[in-house]
């Protein structure tokens, strides 16, 4: 298991950025893909971005490309999620995730640790 602390959420206005940080413990960080997922109010958990373990592969969801970048660096056990040109359809709790394998994937069952989430919201 991995324990995993999300920050960096808030208010922010459309157009704008935010980076959000989330700090692993527990478990080998590097050797694992990570990922992030955000939950709209009366909406279905979504994919956002995951980051193979070295970072050579990342995948995104359709509603978020061109617009965020998720990082990750090893030595700090840390995984970064980059939001710009933000919508207030991006208004979400965003969550972060570990993968239960070391296989990179997009699918919310693949991920195994969860963090309590941080809620961004995107004023228009």
């Amino acid at each position: 298991q991995v324990h995993l602390v999300e920050s960096g959420g808030g208010l922010v206005q459309a157009g704008g950025s935010l980076r959000l940080s989330c700090a692993a413990s527990g478990r080998t960080f590097s050797n694992y893909p990570m990922g992030w997922f955000r939950q709209a109010p009366g909406k279905e958990r979504e994919f956002v971005a995951a980051i193979s373990w070295n970072g050579g592969t990342k995948y995104y969801g359709d509603s978020v490309k061109g617009r965020f970048s998720i990082s990750r660096d090893n030595a700090k056990n840390m995984v970064y999620l980059q939001m710009t040109s933000v919508k207030p359809e991006d208004t979400a709790v965003y969550y972060c995730a570990a993968s239960r394998s070391v296989i990179i994937n997009t699918v919310e069952a693949a991920f195994g640790s969860w963090g309590q989430g941080t809620q961004v919201t995107v004023s228009s």
